[in-house]
């Protein structure tokens, strides 16, 4: 033992049976499930850079670096000490050091700057490592890389935004975009009388000269919600005499003076503190219409269709993150008289949060491959891409609060204090929920899909389809997909129920292609078969929890 080492010795008693600190490990090399999907679905040729990125974010300065961003939260400067409004929201180094770290990685920018089979995927792993260790950094990331799509609709406004955009180079300061070496972006959609209803939103839209697409305008209105608001650039929507559009709102005006948006407070979150989320006011606000006249929604939900993407890799990351906890913890904890790794009905509920973890990591990266197999232009894989990422952002968004619980059951009152990432993770999780739609949004988004491009349900049948033959439950699951999507009665009544089923089915069909025996077996037998409980840790008997438990184990 080091001399340095805090005492164990405290006179009443002595310190024993605690658990080491788990840090210092690589996040990637630790996830078997990862590696295998990297390899899999397109992104081997990142694997060593992924790996690195694996054991930068399980290093004990990055996760104190989370820790740190997570309990200091940013803070909104509106004036300056003259009275003069400037905006600007402060944050901690902490805050600013993951940003770097992530920018520099490539993660917002991989996609767009390397387009290769695979690129999509690569950029999820980063997300997915990223969230593990402070999720409220990847808002204004996700946002960046989800911006440039909708930012080629206007090629002129692309050409002097993009290279900023992809930037291998995280520049925070408050200065105008031309000056910069990078920049970020934010979005402002939602105002206080619509929410989602977006139709009904009041914000309106003055041209400037002639207006229209790439032309300049000044907005006049509020946005309820405004992410990362220290941007350098934001989407945003607004009325025109055409009705709804898309603009470009960048924090400084062209002749290099501050745009007139004004901060009006932060949001004090249930979760997601590193992250600034905030209300606006545009009066008289200088912005640039991207895409067509009365077409906003369409152009902006470009950006929304990418930024959905990693709102399925997140709740995976936070299953993950929980469940390495749990079976690090279990691994060193005894309890009447041996671990509690060895006991049964510990084995049972680890096995359980196993099988679900690997289920959502096995399903958000198929959905990411899914992107770079879109972006070839393929009908089939457009379609299938277009309905399967709203069916996985619904489930994994309303399987990850349940799941990150019981993980932190495992720990006990250990698990529920603040110096335990568990709180953190708590709070998180049912965020990406809400985030790009909520739940009723999204299923009634799936029915769209179907409604609008019936090649979807091709599509989405014929990925299940590959599966067939590997798992009774499994064809039986199948079947009832086919038989639900055909029944048109009462649809949007079942509309949960339906996404539920596709989800189910889906994760089945990805298991038994791709996952371990144990792990597709357990995973068809409880969820498709019917043979659990309504908790977790209630698998039927004569599965191999041994390899479950091993799959899902913590490096020693």
């Amino acid at each position: 033992m080091s001399a340095r080492a805090p005492l164990t010795d405290l006179g009443t008693h002595q310190v024993q049976n605690q658990v080491p600190p788990l840090e210092d490990y690589n996040l990637f090399d630790a996830d078997p499930a990862l590696v295998e999907a990297v390899r899999r679905e397109g992104a081997g040729w990142a694997e060593n850079e992924l790996r690195a990125f694996g054991a930068l974010t399980g290093s004990e300065r990055v996760q104190r670096l989370g820790f740190e961003a997570n309990r200091f939260k940013p803070e909104l400067r509106a004036f300056d000490r003259f009275g003069q409004r400037v905006d600007e929201v402060e944050y901690h180094p902490a805050y600013h050091e993951l940003m770097r770290l992530a920018v520099e990685q490539g993660m917002p920018s991989l996609p767009w700057r390397d387009p290769q089979p695979g690129a999509h995927v690569a950029h999820s792993v980063m997300l997915y490592l990223l969230s593990q260790v402070e999720a409220g950094v990847c808002c204004p990331l996700t946002m960046t890389y989800a911006v440039v799509p909708a930012l080629r609709r206007q090629p002129e406004i692309a050409a002097e935004w993009e290279a900023k955009v992809t930037a291998r180079s995280y520049d925070p300061r408050c200065i105008p975009v031309t000056e910069k070496s990078g920049a970020t972006f934010g979005m402002a959609m939602t105002e206080k009388q619509g929410g989602s209803d977006v139709r009904t939103n009041t914000t309106t839209a003055r041209a400037i000269g002639a207006g229209g697409p790439g032309g300049e305008y000044l907005l006049t209105g509020h946005k309820w919600f405004c992410s990362a608001p220290m941007s350098d650039g934001f989407l945003t929507l607004a009325n025109t005499a055409s009705g709804l559009s898309c603009f470009l709102v960048p924090r400084w005006r062209p002749d290099g003076t501050r745009n007139r948006f004004f901060v009006q407070r932060l949001k004090d979150k249930l979760g997601n503190h590193s992250n600034a989320s905030s209300e606006i006011e545009y009066q008289d606000t200088w912005a640039r219409m991207l895409g067509e006249d009365g077409r906003g929604v369409r152009t902006i939900l470009d950006m929304v269709h990418h930024t959905r993407n990693d709102t399925v890799t997140a709740p995976a990351s936070f299953m993950r993150q929980a469940v390495i906890q749990a079976s690090h913890h279990v691994a060193y904890r005894s309890a009447f008289g041996k671990r509690l790794v060895e006991q049964p009905l510990m084995r049972n509920v680890l096995g359980d949060l196993v099988v679900e973890a690997e289920a959502a990591t096995v399903l958000a990266m198929r959905i990411s491959r899914s992107f770079d197999d879109a972006a070839t232009g393929a009908e089939e894989a457009q379609a299938f891409c277009r309905i399967a990422t709203a069916v996985a952002k619904y489930w994994l968004n309303k399987r990850a609060p349940g799941h990150v619980v019981e993980a932190l059951e495992c720990l006990g009152g250990a698990g529920y204090v603040e110096e335990n990432v568990f709180p953190r993770l708590y709070r998180e999780a049912p965020l990406n929920g809400i985030w790009e739609g909520s739940g009723n949004v999204i299923c009634l988004d799936v029915l769209r899909a179907m409604a609008r491009e019936p090649g979807s349900v091709d599509a989405f049948l014929a990925e299940l389809e590959r599966a067939r033959g590997g798992d009774r439950r499994l064809d039986a699951a199948i079947d009832g997909v086919r038989d639900a999507l055909l029944d048109g009665t009462d649809l949007e009544l079942r509309a949960r129920r339906v996404t539920e089923q596709m989800a189910l089915a889906l994760q089945g069909a990805l298991l038994v292609r791709h996952a371990p025996s144990a792990v597709a077996d357990a995973f068809c037998v409880s969820r498709l078969g019917g043979d659990h409980g309504r908790v977790y840790g209630t698998l039927p008997v004569g599965l191999d929890l041994d390899a479950l438990v091993r799959r899902g184990a913590a490096p020693v």
